[in-house]
């Protein structure tokens, strides 16, 4: 609902004379809303928005457009945009029936023109954008998607929004390095095994992370270290040197959390959490 206030004024013989105040209202038709398919995201995730408006009048709503900021917020002197419209993505639907996709510009913002919105119905558009390395990525970062409704017969531009969050949680992969890479009969060998976390939430023991692997040739009298500190056989692993079958024994892979800063662009940087285990045999 829109306010408007007006007045007059009258001038004669050098003076100025205002009249009263006039105020009115706008009853308005047109809502409107933006949701989010799904409350949370990752780094490169595509994120399906559905903006649904709604035209409770009796006259159509002609020349709508609707324009979608990406999340942009200000970095130093710049704009940078968390969010990437994903091109030809966008489905539009009066009354539920699927139309020809309108224009979209995904310039500065995102901006889809020649919308209507039918006399007592709906118009939905549903678009999908991909999450950049501008978007946050440490526990606890958002996205606020903000988008307006401006056409024919709307007073004032609706401004909806729709807020998603970081996935909270570990992402670890694992690599495996063997030292030498040759080595004579009943020689000694060590595999090195470096586990990254390039999440924003630590691996810690009630994750319960386990690596295994089948030692080929099979290795005796090991040593096993984790970041540097000596591992115990059937408190930390287990290893039967009769099949090579190595395990690490439920939780005690633990790895930090990831740390993420901002570069000069605004682009975010992922710097991994890392662990490292060594088993040391003899062949």
């Amino acid at each position: 609902m829109a306010i408007f206030t007006n007045q007059a004024t009258i001038s004669y013989n050098n003076t100025i004379r205002n009249s009263n105040i006039t105020t009115g209202q706008i009853l308005t038709t047109v809502s409107a809303t933006k949701t989010a398919v799904g409350d949370d995201y990752t780094a490169g995730d595509d994120v399906t928005y559905v903006i649904s408006i709604l035209n409770s009048g009796t006259t159509p709503i002609t020349d709508v457009t609707v324009t979608d900021d990406l999340g942009a917020y200000e970095f130093g002197e710049t704009t940078v945009y968390p969010l990437r419209y994903v091109p030809g993505s966008v489905r539009y639907y009066l009354n539920g029936v699927l139309q020809t996709a309108p224009s979209a510009d995904d310039g500065a913002g995102l901006v889809f023109t020649g919308l209507t919105v039918p006399a007592g119905g709906n118009a939905m558009l549903v678009y999908e954008a991909e999450v950049t390395q501008f978007a946050p990525l440490a526990d606890g970062g958002t996205i606020t998607n903000t988008a307006s409704v401006t056409g024919s017969c709307i007073a004032e531009p609706i401004t909806v929004s729709a807020v998603i969050t970081t996935q909270d949680e570990a992402d670890l992969t694992i690599t495996k390095s063997l030292c030498p890479n040759t080595v004579t009969g009943c020689g000694q060998l060590s595999y090195t095994f470096v586990i990254q976390n390039t999440g924003n939430t630590p691996a810690d023991a009630e994750l319960g992370a386990v690596i295994t692997d089948t030692f080929s040739p099979i290795l005796r009298d090991l040593l096993v270290t984790f970041n540097g500190d000596a591992w115990t056989e059937g408190t930390n692993y287990t290893y039967n040197e009769e099949t090579g079958e190595f395990a690490t024994v439920a939780g005690q892979i633990t790895v930090p959390a990831a740390a993420f800063t901002q570069d000069e662009s605004g682009a975010w940087v992922v710097n991994p959490g890392v662990s490292v285990l060594t088993v040391t045999g003899t062949l």
